[in-house]
């Protein structure tokens, strides 16, 4: 980012005591501003600043800020001695030097920064790409401009400040059926009560889901402002709803105080606000009762089906709706421990209510999320899985939840991809906005080489869930598989700007990055995955190895493989593993012998060899063909197809 002083040399010619001490001002309105966005003041030049960001959206925020707090400091002061100020904005690589910074990408920041109003940002194309989805303001195109020293012609953008007289008129207007619940704040006496705040936001997002007309942001997206300062716009901005339910909850024994508000995010204004005083056992009535004052405040229709499904209530006992609910909260923290402890939660509300289904799918999917994880064997837990689920389905076959649960079982435990697409499709039918059902099918079509499909699923739920770690990196994968490498870096790229040791992000790339055969830059990604605690170590371990192999660094290769051979005597390993290494070593017996072994242990992973460049020698060989015949998949399904190992 580029900071210039408009008329600042002249300014020095006519009235140098006043120039410098303009001069001044700036440098002390201007440093807390960079601070505050993480930017880094590289040098001072003068009456101007060279600033460096760790992303396009830090540099940009903090751009506005720079004008936003200018004019204000402008508005008290007489015309001249005000601050004026032009700002440029680029990204791309640069040259570090003794605390400098050079480069085609400093040149063209200090090149677009002239093009700028007095008061005004401009930014090129590369940042524009970067933020226009989570930016709040309009940025509109000034055209491809010619710059000095600049070999080729770069489109422009200006930002349309609030201020401005000439306003971008918004590309679409937000729509109002487009709807976040924001966390429900706790403001019961006991914090151990969390959970039922957390609870509640959690079931009402399921309850307005039912009607067809709305789509409403998933519990992930939304989780990630919990406690948060920021307000109802600029939320609703991030993420692109039109109107936001929120509220407060407060339990003390075994009555309840819920405080619920619905707000037009374009205005600010109220739609709809009511308190409840009632008893516990009252919840799912409040709850239906919240779901049809939206629909009456949106105006939108809630047809039969949907007022049936709206009405029921999944249990008749608030001990055991407790207890549900506090096995969401442990599985929403998806890591071991905390899916065991949902197990055991679900498990005590089953043997106080047997019908009660939602707890069934809980641990049909708890026990799906522990094999895949490989915190148990697949043979062990997707069997369990799916018993689970098969359960669910027949006491309540219109939950969503549940055909999600049996397809991810039909898919994984029996390998019958046509029921599995079923199941999907069921979900997909009883509840649109159910962002997991459109994630997971997303993967079965991945799976199947169906990637156009694939991608039109997986972007579905990113719209319902646009803030999911496991969803924004599933559309990467997706890229990757497709083989569309460019834009699965630019996605990756993308989401390490909002989750910077996003691990599965980095590993993603890694994959990439080897299948250009860029053995560097795929080593420091899935090292840079180690550091996340989401990422299983199995995980990167495996990948990390089979880097060091392929980038013929077999020492370091061997060292890992040995720890992990030493490891594998007591505790799980995936023959993933050891796949992996003996297809970098050229060992095809050993190869051979571990892919028997995944196929006996249901991993799926085996499948997505198919569109694996690095196996391509083996596509057509009859060991691997009888493999893929067994699981019930097509050789190979037409196209330019690659996969990421899994």
């Amino acid at each position: 980012m580029f900071t210039d002083m408009v008329g600042y040399t002249a300014l020095g010619q006519s009235d140098e005591p006043l120039s410098l001490a303009l001069a001044a001002e700036t440098k002390k309105l201007l440093r807390p501003i960079f601070i505050r966005h993480n930017g880094r003041e590289v040098k001072t030049m003068g009456d101007g600043f060279l600033v460096e960001f760790p992303s396009a959206l830090n540099a940009v925020r903090c751009a506005y800020d720079v004008q936003r707090a200018t004019r204000e400091f402008n508005i008290s002061l007489a015309s001249e001695k005000r601050v004026r100020l032009r700002v440029g904005v680029h990204l791309g690589d640069v040259v570090e030097s003794q605390g400098d910074i050079s480069g085609d990408a400093v040149n063209v920041a200090s090149r677009i920064e002239p093009l700028a109003e007095d008061g005004g940002v401009c930014l090129t194309r590369q940042v524009y790409d970067h933020v226009h989805n989570k930016f709040e303001l309009p940025l509109a195109s000034l055209g491809t401009k010619s710059l000095k020293n600049v070999s080729t012609p770069l489109e422009v953008y200006k930002m349309v400040m609030p201020w401005s007289e000439e306003k971008a008129k918004p590309s679409t207007q937000r729509d109002m059926r487009r709807i976040a619940v924001l966390p429900f704040a706790n403001i019961s006496p006991d914090s151990k009560d969390e959970y039922f705040a957390d609870g509640m936001t959690e079931e009402l997002i399921s309850t307005i889901s039912n009607m067809s007309e709305l789509s409403v942001i998933s519990r992930t997206s939304v989780m990630g402002y919990k406690g948060t300062s920021k307000k109802i716009r600029e939320i609703g901005q991030e993420l692109e709803v039109g109107s936001v339910l929120e509220g407060s909850v407060r339990k003390a024994g075994n009555k309840m105080r819920i405080s619920v508000q619905l707000i037009n995010v374009g205005n600010d204004k109220h739609l709809w606000a009511q308190s409840y005083d009632r008893e516990l056992d009252d919840v799912f009535a409040v709850q239906s009762d919240i779901a049809k004052r939206v629909a009456e405040a949106l105006r939108i229709r809630i047809l039969p089906g949907e007022e049936e499904r709206i009405q029921k209530r999944p249990t008749k006992d608030i001990e055991a709706y407790a207890l549900y609910l506090k096995g969401r909260y442990q599985w929403n923290k998806r890591s071991e421990q905390g899916l065991r402890s949902a197990i055991d939660f679900f498990q005590k509300a089953i043997g106080i209510d047997p019908r009660y289904a939602l707890a069934y799918s809980g641990i049909a999917d708890s026990y799906a999320v522990l094999a895949a994880n490989g915190h148990i064997p697949k043979t062990e837990g997707l069997p369990k899985a799916k018993k689970y689920a098969v359960d669910a389905l027949e006491i309540d076959d219109g939950l969503a939840e549940a055909h999600v649960s049996f397809a991810m079982a039909l898919e994984a435990n029996d390998w019958d991809w046509a029921g599995s697409e079923r199941e999907f499709r069921k979900a997909i039918e009883i509840n649109p906005s159910y962002a997991t059902a459109h994630h997971w099918y997303a993967l079965l079509l991945q799976l199947l080489g169906r990637f156009d499909e694939a991608l039109k699923e997986v972007h579905r739920a990113q719209e319902l869930d646009p803030l999911s770690m496991a969803i924004n990196t599933a559309v990467i994968w997706v890229y990757n598989t497709a083989g569309q490498y460019d834009k699965a870096i630019e996605c990756a790229r993308r989401w390490l700007e909002i989750e910077p040791n996003s691990g599965f992000a980095h590993l993603h790339l890694a994959s990439i990055y080897s299948r250009k055969n860029m053995f560097a830059e795929a080593i420091r990604e899935a090292r840079a995955a180690a550091a996340d605690p989401n990422v299983p170590r199995s995980v990167y371990e495996e990948d990390l190895e089979y880097y060091y192999a392929r980038s013929g660094d077999m020492r370091e290769a061997q060292k890992m493989f040995n720890e992990t051979l030493e490891r594998s005597k007591t505790s799980y390993v995936s023959p993933a593993f050891f796949v992996l290494h003996y297809l970098a070593i050229g060992d095809e017996t050993r190869m051979f012998e571990y892919l028997q072994k995944a196929f006996e242990e249901r991993n799926m992973g085996l499948g997505l060899l198919r569109f694996d460049p690095d196996f391509a020698k083996y596509w057509r060989d009859p060991r691997f063909l009888d493999l893929i015949r067994k699981m019930k998949l097509e050789s190979r399904p037409s196209g330019k197809e690659t996969a990421h190992r899994d």
